[in-house]
C-alpha cells in the first residue's frame, strides 16, 4: 500500500479513527455496566436494611405489646395487694 497518495491517507486516517470510535465505545459499555453493577450492589444493601428494619419494628411492636400486657397485670395485682392490706388493717 502506497502511503503517499491522498486516498490512502484517508482510509489510513478513516481507520484509525474507526477504531478510536469503537474502543471509545467499548470503554463507556464497560463504564456503564460497573456503574449498574455497584448501584444494582446499593439497592441490594439497602434492601436488606429495610428488611432488617421491619424485622425490628415488628419484634418491637411484640415486646411493646408483651410489656403493656405485664404492666396490666403488675397493676391488676397490686390493686389485689391493696385490696388486702386495706381490709387486714
Amino acid at each position: 500500500m502506497d502511503f503517499n497518495t491522498w486516498p490512502s491517507v484517508i482510509l489510513t486516517l478513516g481507520g484509525f479513527a474507526l477504531i478510536t470510535l469503537m474502543f471509545l465505545a467499548i470503554m463507556a459499555s464497560i463504564h456503564e455496566f460497573r456503574k449498574l453493577k455497584v448501584t444494582a450492589a446499593q439497592e441490594d444493601g439497602l434492601r436488606q436494611l429495610v428488611r432488617r428494619y421491619e424485622q425490628l419494628s415488628e419484634n418491637t411492636l411484640d415486646t411493646q405489646q408483651r410489656v403493656a400486657a405485664d404492666m396490666a397485670e403488675l397493676r391488676a395485682r397490686t390493686a389485689s395487694i391493696e385490696q388486702i392490706l386495706r381490709t387486714v388493717e
